[in-house]
This record gives structure tokens, sequence and C-alpha cells, in this order.
């Protein structure tokens, strides 16, 4: 049995963030043991880290999965659109439209 966060089903709309969009993470994002060459649990991406959308793939055909390139750390992180928060104007992942 999968778990998932909810019963919406994301992809049947447009993704919320487009390549090259400027976003920070709303919650400090630990590896869940996806991210090669990391320990689980090490922290991947802080609150508030800023970075640019450079992929849109889609998981478990329910969410879109955003690749956000992170300058600072100098990789990339998927997460999901209520991980992010717009930094360009575009509208929330969260749909609440709320900042850091």
């Amino acid at each position: 049995m999968t778990r998932r966060d909810s019963d919406e089903v994301e992809i049947d709309a447009p993704p919320l963030y487009d390549f090259g969009d400027k976003v920070a993470s709303r919650f400090t994002i630990r590896n869940d043991g996806t991210f090669a060459g990391k320990d689980i649990g090490e922290v991947l991406v802080c609150k508030g880290d800023v970075g640019y959308v450079t992929g849109i793939g889609t998981f478990l055909q329910q969410f879109y999965i955003y690749s956000v390139e992170f300058i600072a750390h100098g990789y990339r992180v998927g997460m999901k659109a209520r991980e992010l928060i717009p930094l360009d104007g575009q509208p929330s992942g969260d749909g609440s439209g709320a900042g850091l």
C-alpha cells in the first residue's frame, strides 16, 4: 500500500512552477535516502534557502516534483510545490499565498 499526502491529484493541473523560477524552501529538508552521497537524515536544504527550478517530474502519478538547484549548496533537490515559496511573483505552492 502506498501512502499519499492527500487525495488531490496535482498533475491534473499544470505545474505551479516553471523552468528558471526563483523559489525558497518553506522547510528544512532532510535526506530521505534518495539523495546519493548524503546520510539519511542529513540536512539538504534549510528553511529559506533560495534556488531555481531546473526540472519538473512527477511522483506516484499524483504530485509534481520540482528539481531545484540550490546555488549556495551546489546541488539539486527534488521538492513538492507545498515545500516551496515563490520569489518572483508566482502563486504560492500551498495555495495559501503565505510566505516563509
